[in-house]
């Protein structure tokens, strides 16, 4: 019972202080006393009760460890209440006169051994099935050579160009060795440029995959089928004249991202298509190179050459370009060998700096996603200063996952990775679009493999049905995050009030995610956008915290002290033992107890609001996990086995105990 319960029942003759006096008894020292937070709780209630005014000072406030009685003085009057009974455990003995010494060290191994157990079931919970994945099968990254990791900004580039559907992103993940891209057999699926590291031999470069290049003029309808530009998906609402200039600049885009690419490589892979032999689009883009680029290495590969005694026929045709064709299959691998020789004989191999930090080497990932068109890529454009991903008012422009380094304003280095709209899962199915649904697995990895999450919603739509379910993803993956409210300017007749009133709606919406730090921008503008990688420094600090043992007792003894874990209707109640935190990213935090099945979820819940209001953790969910702790007995030894469902009867006879700081 909490002390403003004791004194606001004045009217009661006798009082069963059962459960607090018992609490306080089995404490080696009364903690909660000693801290000064919980003293200037104590001393500053102030109760008017029948006009009776009681001032409690910390010094007139005593328990007795083995007495019955509670003494509650004031300047008026002094009120003895006496327990009526001492609290006993179940098999009637006594909770002090068995005091047990808890081994630290056994419990924090078992804390971590719950904690990886927990995190790999969230895993397998959270599969992310990647059709794609299936059919290419899973290939294991290599590891490179040298033991110092050069930084991706000093590593050579190896750019991919060539016309659409001749096989670029199948080649990139090839070279890089997993499946970065999204690889379809329709033309027009990567328009971004991909980056991704690779090496062969001692020589390490990054491989930066393009969009197709159009050189040849089209009508827009044809650009629609080059492009797979869907008519359905985000086109109902824009106007018919702004969604035919929006096609019309699409090519341009792409090509702009494509000759981004091709300045800054120092080898250039023109790739063309074996199969269907030789088109206008290659002698165009072949001149093109040939013209601008002459002063790089340009290696002509001629994709699809499965066979390779018909790949030296199918080679044969492209002669005619300029350049001396070799015979490749991105798929089955067939000439790559022969391809990165060629690559490295073009390259200077970089070496890692000497004054490089192995701490140094940890790079926070920020994603940014969102449903579709709520303005992710002008955010990561309007961040990194230059048009790094294209932005279109056509939804699902972004297909693949943009990964690009960033330094904030205090030099901190991010990852940041632009994502693809995520719709709801029945939109994406009836809509019948093998790229989409790649495009949102994509989405949902890069949530995965990032440490924060920019979670972009509209100014005017606020918080919608699927924002809270990717806020249910975000947390239960224990990401830390961030909410940004784009097109901030879209708001009409702001004033001083807006967003005090808007944030309490979405905090009520958005009740997953009411511990993230909220940010309002405008990215086409680029104002306020910096303030979201301030957050984001922010939660990663936290996220990144660990608390000393002896501070998270100190916590979780003075939250008993105020709320004691409610009884069952058998008259048992839950005990605890040990508290710990287990990891970081996110902080996750075991509670050894006697029975988890005594402790609610609204106890639960309480005890997660107690830590995060007296220890922070802002911006990052927080796991807290309860496990049962079975006392060694004669013949188990010091590795007894943790049971989450049954409760041993020693168990209960295991006084709490808090960690001296």
């Amino acid at each position: 019972m909490s002390v403003l319960e004791l004194c606001t029942s004045l009217h009661s003759d006798r009082i069963s202080l059962n459960s607090t006096l018992s609490r306080v008894s089995s404490l080696s020292s009364p903690i909660f006393l000693k801290n000064p937070y919980t003293k200037n709780k104590f001393s500053s209630i102030f109760i008017n009760f029948f006009n009776l005014s009681i001032s409690f000072k910390d010094s007139n406030l005593k328990f007795f460890k083995n007495r019955s009685n509670f003494v509650c003085s004031s300047s008026d009057e002094e009120l003895i209440l006496e327990e009526e009974e001492v609290e006993e455990d179940d098999d009637g003995v006594d909770s002090d006169s068995d005091v047990d010494s808890i081994d630290t060290e056994q419990l924090e191994e078992e804390a971590r051994i719950a904690a990886k157990e927990y995190a790999l079931s969230l895993s397998r919970e959270l599969t992310i099935e990647d059709t794609n994945d299936r059919k290419e099968g899973r290939r294991k990254k290599r590891k490179s050579s040298s033991s110092n990791s050069v930084p991706d900004n000093l590593l050579p580039r190896v750019t991919i160009v060539g016309r659409p559907n001749v096989g670029k992103s199948a080649l990139f993940n090839r070279l890089v060795g997993g499946n970065n891209a999204i690889v379809v057999d329709e033309p027009g699926v990567t328009r971004d440029r991909l980056y991704g590291r690779s090496f062969w031999g001692a020589h390490e470069f990054m491989v930066v995959d393009t969009g197709g290049v159009l050189t040849v003029s089209k009508s827009p309808t044809n650009v629609m089928e080059d492009l797979a530009i869907s008519t359905s998906m985000g086109m109902d609402e824009i106007p018919l004249a702004s969604r035919r200039a929006a096609i019309a600049r699409m090519p341009s885009m792409i090509e702009k991202q494509a000759t981004s690419a091709v300045e800054e490589a120092s080898v250039i892979l023109f790739l063309v298509d074996g199969q269907a032999g030789l088109t206008a689009a290659d002698v165009e883009i072949a001149d093109w190179l040939r013209k601008n680029f002459s002063d790089k290495a340009i290696i002509l590969g001629v994709n699809k050459c499965e066979s390779p005694r018909k790949g030296i026929m199918q080679a044969s045709e492209f002669w005619s370009l300029g350049f001396s064709p070799l015979p490749i299959s991105a798929v089955s691998g067939t000439g790559t060998g022969e391809l990165l020789d060629l690559v490295r004989s073009h390259l200077k191999k970089v070496e890692a700096p000497e004054d490089s930090n192995e701490e140094e080497d940890y790079i926070p990932a920020i994603a940014i996603v969102g449903r579709p068109n709520v303005g992710k890529s002008s955010i990561l454009n309007a961040l990194v200063g230059e048009d790094r991903t294209i932005v279109s008012p056509i939804s699902g422009t972004t297909r693949d996952a943009i990964d690009t380094e960033f330094n904030g304003l205090d030099g901190q280095k991010f990852k940041l990775i632009d994502t693809a709209g995520i719709r709801r899962r029945a939109a994406v199915a009836s809509s019948g679009s093998t790229t989409e649904g790649l495009s949102v697995n994509r989405a949902l990895r890069a949530i995965r493999r990032s440490d924060i999450v920019a979670l972009v919603i509209e100014a005017l739509s606020c918080v919608t049905e699927q924002d809270c379910r990717i806020a249910e993803r975000i947390e239960r993956e224990g990401k830390g995050c961030v909410v940004v409210v784009n097109k901030w300017d879209t708001i009409p007749n702001k004033n001083s009030q807006t967003a005090s009133y808007y944030e309490e709606d979405v905090r009520q919406k958005l009740r997953t995610l009411d511990w993230a730090p909220i940010v309002y921008s405008t990215a086409m503008v680029a104002q306020s956008v910096e303030k979201i990688i301030v957050a984001a420094s922010i939660v990663e600090k936290e996220r990144s915290r660990r608390l000393s043992t002896a501070i998270l007792n100190q916590v979780v003894q003075e939250a008993l002290a105020f709320k004691s874990p409610p009884r069952t209707r058998g008259g048992k109640r839950g005990r605890l033992y040990y508290c710990t935190q287990a990891a970081i990213r996110p902080p996750t935090f075991v509670f050894f107890v006697n029975d988890p099945k005594l402790f609610s979820d609204t106890y639960r819940r309480y005890m997660e609001k107690q830590l995060r209001t007296d220890v922070g953790f802002a911006g990052t969910p927080i796991r807290l996990l309860w496990r049962s702790r079975r006392k060694s007995g004669k013949g188990e030894g010091r590795s007894a086995p943790m049971n989450t469902n049954s409760t041993s009867r020693q168990d209960q006879k295991v006084a709490v105990k808090s960690v001296a700081a």
